[in-house]
């Protein structure tokens, strides 16, 4: 019988992401300012970082624990020597469905076919503006936006599935909605735009510069007819539109309009070694001194059983409900990549 975890919601466990740096070559404005992350800030050290070996026995135990699906986040996770070694691993262990990555693209032309060869099929590129003022402004001026094109166009060419993600901030970039749903759709890409969240505490996020799921919407149906899809699958985070005159589509992920706490079965493993529940929380688990005292598999499965079954996490839900956000200090994205 199919192992099924719940927490205290019954939402089962199904995904997980796993950060494997918390380095970026990139300075986003919304994830790692330059103002904070400058020259000479002080990363983790190699020795408190996961090693390959930790991450694989680690997933291993999740998959046993019914995960289907890992998602490698960063940082860059392009930064990690050897990834395609950690990739072609992972898709070894049996009953694991899917893995995937999400970069933001600057170094994907140089490993895709690498990437692919080792079994990996789909890519998430975060790109923000197709404007290349505005996308070096977002990242910092860390990156040319030729950069990031030719890398999609990379995996695409050793035939990999590509999807973007597009974060939507108002005053920044929203007008580049028309635009990146053009490109993606004549390049055959999938699109999710996403509401700019409250995600850490670094960003000083106001309700007042979020873009919602219906003002996106409002402003595709200016130029670009669509209609509402399926899910892909229970749990799916996107809302899913369809272009009316082709099989392609995007999505929306409004996590603060419309939030989708209900549904989500999403567990976080830093890269070094801490267990997060939620997007949004400010405590995690240390599972890396389990891993590296000696304990058995049905040791570290146990203490991942306790703290996925007292799970109770809401926070976007709370957050609609209370009208305010909330003041406890939160994981950075950039330690546990989104």
């Amino acid at each position: 019988m199919e192992n099924v975890l719940l927490d205290k919601l019954q939402r089962p466990l199904r995904d997980l992401r796993i950060s494997v740096t918390d380095r970026c070559n990139f300075r986003c404005v919304y994830c790692m300012p330059e103002e904070l992350f400058k020259s000479g800030y002080s990363f983790l050290p190699s020795e408190e970082i996961l090693s390959f070996d930790e991450i694989i026995r680690t997933a291993k135990i999740f998959v046993e624990l019914g995960v289907k699906k890992i998602r490698l986040t960063g940082g860059e996770p392009l930064l990690r020597k050897d990834l395609p070694f950690l990739i072609k691993e992972l898709k070894n262990i049996a009953g694991l469905e899917d893995i995937g990555i999400t970069t933001n693209g600057s170094l994907l032309r140089k490993f895709a076919n690498d990437l692919y060869k080792a079994g990996l099929k789909r890519v998430t590129v975060s790109l923000d503006s197709l404007d290349e003022e505005r996308f070096s402004m977002i990242n910092g001026n860390r990156c040319k936006l030729k950069t990031v094109i030719d890398g999609i166009h990379a995996a695409l060419n050793v035939g990999m599935t590509v999807k973007i993600n597009m974060v939507v901030k108002k005053g920044q970039n929203e007008q580049d909605i028309i635009p990146m749903a053009k490109f993606c759709k004549e390049n055959k890409l999938i699109l999710r735009f996403i509401e700019y969240m409250d995600v850490g505490n670094i960003n000083g996020w106001q309700w007042e510069e979020v873009v919602t799921k219906q003002q996106i919407l409002n402003i595709l149906s200016e130029q670009i007819p669509l209609r509402q899809i399926e899910a892909n699958y229970p749990g799916e985070v996107a809302t899913r539109y369809q272009y009316l005159d082709s099989e392609q589509e995007l999505g929306i992920i409004s996590s603060v309009t419309d939030t989708f706490c209900s549904t989500c079965s999403r567990i976080r493993l830093s890269a070094d070694g801490k267990l997060y529940t939620c997007l949004f929380t400010s405590k995690g688990h240390d599972l890396r001194s389990l891993i590296r005292s000696n304990q058995t598999d049905e040791t570290i499965m146990n203490k991942i059983t306790q703290i996925w079954s007292g799970r109770h996490d809401r926070y976007s839900e709370e957050r609609i409900y209370k009208s305010t956000v909330a003041t406890n200090k939160k994981i950075e994205m950039s330690s546990i990549g989104g």
